[in-house]
C-alpha cells in the first residue's frame, strides 16, 4: 500500500478500509490539484484587468496581506507558501508588483492571523507618509459584514444596499464558475488607536474588490468518484469554500447531482444532533464548514451505522481524524498533529489514493479469509485422518515427522501465496464488508469443516488402498506403502486445494495462472514432496518407501479430487444464487 502512496500507521485500519461506506474528503488539494491561479478580478463596477490601475491597487493590497514569498532566479519565479496566497503574489508579479518591494515600502508591524472560523486575515502596515493602514483579505461572505465603505473612483465611499446587492451578484457569478473568491479590504488606522484593540482593525473596512482563482480538479478523481459509487461507497466533499464554488466542483466530479445535496456550515450549526443524523444521508457537499463541523458530520454518519473515512491536514482537523473510523492525513500539506492523529497518511494528498487504499483493504481482507480457510480446512483434514484411524483401530496412517513436514512445508508456502493474491477485478463492485460481520460468516465455517472432511477422507482412502492392496497382500504388518500413499495424498491434495481458495468463482473463470506465487509454491512443494518419497536418504528419515507408477497414478487421482469436488460445489452455489 505504501507503494500506492498510502502509508498505514495502524494495522487495524487495513481491515477497516474494506468496510468503509463513506469517504469525507477536503476539496482543496485532495479533490483538486492545489494549484491556484488568479483568473478574474472585480471592482464594484464589474470585471477588471489585472494590469489596469485598479488591478494594481487591488493586487498590491492583496499581496501585502500574504505570507507567501517570491523567489526570482535568472528569470524563473517560484512562489512558496499557502496555495491561495501564492496565486495572489504571482498575479501581483504579473502586474509588475514585487512582493518583497512592497514589504520594504510598507513594513508589517502587526497582524491577526488567518482563522478557519473567521475565514479572515488582517495585517497592519506602516506607510511612507508615516500613517498606518490595515489590510484584510478572506472569504467574501465573511468580509462583507465587516465593511461599511466601498472603493470607487479612487476613493472610499459609504456602502449602500445597492452596492451590496451588486457585490453579491458578482460574487455568485464567480463562485458558479468554480472560482475561489477572496475579498480584499483596507482601513486607515490612526496611530493613537493602534495599541488599543487589534480587533478594531477588522471594523469599518473599505472593500476594494474581489479576486477569483481556479483550482482545477485532479484528472483521476472523477474516475475515482465513479468507482466509489460502483463500490457502494458514498463520496462526500467537505470544504471551507463558498457553497456555489463547492457545488460547481462537486458537479464536475460527479459528487453532486442535485443542488439540494449541498449544505453550509451555518445551516449545520442551526441543527441539533438528532436532526442532523436524520437528514445527513441527503447531503454530499458541505461548504463553509469549520473543523468542529467535521466532527459532527463524522459522528452523524457513524450514528447511522456508517464506516467513515475522513481526510484532514490542519491541527484543528485532529479531533475529526480521531473520531473517524479511518483518519487520513495529508502527507504533503498535513501538520504533524494531523499525521499523529490519523490511521493512514496519503503521501500524494490525492482522493484517488483513498479509493485505491479501500480496494487494497478489501483485497487484503479477502486474502486473510482465503489463507484462514485454506489452513483450517487442511488442518482439520490432518486431524480427521489420525482421529478416524484411531476410531476404527487402524494402524497410524501418518507418523509425527510426516505431519510436521505437511504443516511446515506444504501448508505454509501456499498460505503465504494466497495472502498475496491479487484483488479480484470485480472487488469494487461488491458492497463494503459490514464491521459486525464475522470472519466465518456466509457459511465459511461449514465449508471449512466439509472441505476438512474431504481432505481427511482422501488421505484415509489412500491409506486403506495402500495398506490392504499392497502391504497386507505382501504380508507386511507395517503399513509402509499405505502410510506413504496417505502422506503423499495429504500433501498434494492440499496443494491442489489451494487453487480452490483463490476465488468463489470457478477456476475456468479466474484462470489457474493468475497468482504466479501460488503456481511457484505448487511446483516447489510438489517437487519436495516427490523428493522425500523418491530420494532414499530422505525416504529413510520420513519412514516412507518408493511408489510404483500405478501407486503414483492413484495418488495423483485422489490428490486432484478437491478441484473436481469444489468446482462442482461452486457451480451448484452459482445456480442456487441465480434462482434466489
Amino acid at each position: 500500500m505504501a507503494k500506492k502512496n498510502a502509508v498505514i500507521r495502524k494495522l487495524p485500519a487495513v481491515e477497516t478500509l474494506g468496510s468503509a461506506t463513506v469517504i469525507c474528503s477536503d476539496k482543496t488539494g485532495t479533490l483538486t490539484q492545489n494549484i491556484m491561479t488568479v483568473t478574474e478580478i472585480c471592482s464594484i463596477n464589474g470585471s477588471e484587468s489585472g494590469n489596469s490601475e485598479f488591478g494594481a491597487y487591488l493586487l498590491s493590497h492583496g499581496a501585502l496581506c500574504c505570507d507567501a514569498a517570491l523567489q526570482i532566479d535568472d528569470g524563473t519565479v517560484v512562489a512558496t507558501g499557502e496555495a491561495t496566497e501564492k496565486a495572489i503574489v504571482l498575479a501581483a508579479y504579473q502586474a509588475n508588483i514585487i512582493k518583497s518591494s512592497l514589504d520594504k515600502s510598507y513594513p508589517r508591524i502587526n497582524e491577526i492571523p488567518f482563522d478557519s472560523n473567521r475565514k479572515l486575515m488582517t495585517t497592519l502596515h506602516n506607510s511612507p507618509d508615516h500613517s498606518y493602514r490595515s489590510v484584510t483579505k478572506g472569504a467574501y461572505d465573511f468580509l462583507i459584514n465587516k465593511c461599511t465603505h466601498i472603493y470607487r473612483d479612487k476613493g472610499s465611499h459609504p456602502m449602500t444596499g445597492r452596492d451590496i446587492a451588486k457585490l453579491n451578484l458578482l460574487n455568485n457569478a464567480m463562485t458558479k464558475k468554480a472560482l475561489r473568491v477572496i475579498a480584499v479590504a483596507y482601513k486607515n488606522v490612526p496611530k493613537s488607536s493602534i495599541r488599543s484593540n487589534p480587533a478594531d482593525m477588522e471594523k469599518g473596512l473599505t472593500l476594494i474588490g474581489l479576486i477569483g482563482m481556479i483550482d482545477p480538479p485532479r484528472e483521476e478523481v472523477k474516475d475515482a468518484v465513479a468507482l466509489c459509487r460502483e463500490a457502494y461507497i458514498k463520496p462526500v466533499m467537505i470544504t471551507g469554500d463558498h457553497v456555489l464554488t463547492a457545488m460547481a466542483i462537486g458537479k464536475e466530479l460527479g459528487i453532486l447531482t442535485d443542488p439540494s445535496q449541498a449544505i453550509t456550515g451555518e445551516e449545520l450549526s442551526k441543527m441539533d444532533s438528532d436532526t442532523l443524523v436524520k437528514v445527513i444521508p441527503k447531503y454530499t457537499v458541505f461548504a463553509r464548514v469549520s473543523p468542529e463541523h467535521k466532527v459532527r458530520i463524522v459522528k452523524a454518519y457513524q450514528s447511522r451505522g456508517e464506516v467513515v473515512a475522513m481526510t484532514g491536514d490542519g491541527v484543528n482537523d485532529a479531533p475529526a481524524l480521531k473520531a473517524a473510523n479511518i483518519g487520513c492525513a495529508m502527507g504533503i500539506t498535513g501538520t504533524d498533529v494531523a499525521k499523529n492523529a490519523a490511521d493512514m497518511i496519503l503521501t500524494d494528498d490525492n482522493f484517488a489514493t483513498i479509493v485505491s487504499a479501500v480496494k487494497e483493504g478489501r483485497g487484503i481482507y479477502d486474502n486473510i479469509k482465503k489463507a484462514v480457510h485454506f489452513l483450517l480446512s487442511s488442518n482439520i483434514g490432518e486431524i480427521l485422518t489420525i482421529f478416524v484411524a484411531m476410531l476404527f483401530d487402524l494402524p497410524m496412517p501418518l507418523v509425527a515427522v510426516q505431519l510436521l513436514w505437511v504443516n511446515l512445508v506444504t501448508d505454509s508456502l501456499p498460505a503465504i501465496s494466497l495472502g498475496m493474491e491479487p484483488a479480484e477485478k470485480d472487488i469494487m463492485k461488491k458492497k463494503p464488508i459490514p464491521q459486525t460481520k464475522g470472519l466465518f460468516a456466509d457459511g465459511l465455517a461449514f465449508r471449512i469443516i466439509v472441505e476438512g472432511f474431504m481432505i481427511g477422507s482422501l488421505a484415509l482412502t489412500a491409506f486403506v488402498i495402500g495398506y490392504h492392496f499392497y502391504d497386507l497382500a505382501a504380508g507386511r504388518t507395517i503399513p509402509s506403502v499405505g502410510r506413504t500413499m496417505s502422506f503423499a495424498v495429504l500433501s498434494l491434495s492440499q496443494l491442489f486445494h489451494s487453487f480452490n481458495m483463490r476465488s468463489e468463482r470457478s477456476l475456468s473463470e479466474v484462470g489457474v495462472l493468475g497468482n504466479p506465487r501460488l503456481v511457484a509454491s505448487f511446483f516447489i512443494c510438489s517437487f519436495l514432496q516427490v523428493a522425500v518419497i523418491s530420494f532414499p536418504p530422505l525416504a529413510k528419515v520420513f519412514q516412507v518407501v518408493p511408489l510404483g507408477i500405478r501407486q503414483w497414478a492413484m495418488v495423483l487421482l485422489l490428490s486432484m479430487a478437491p478441484i473436481v469436488i469444489v468446482e462442482f460445489q461452486k457451480k451448484s452455489n452459482k445456480r442456487y444464487n441465480r434462482k434466489k
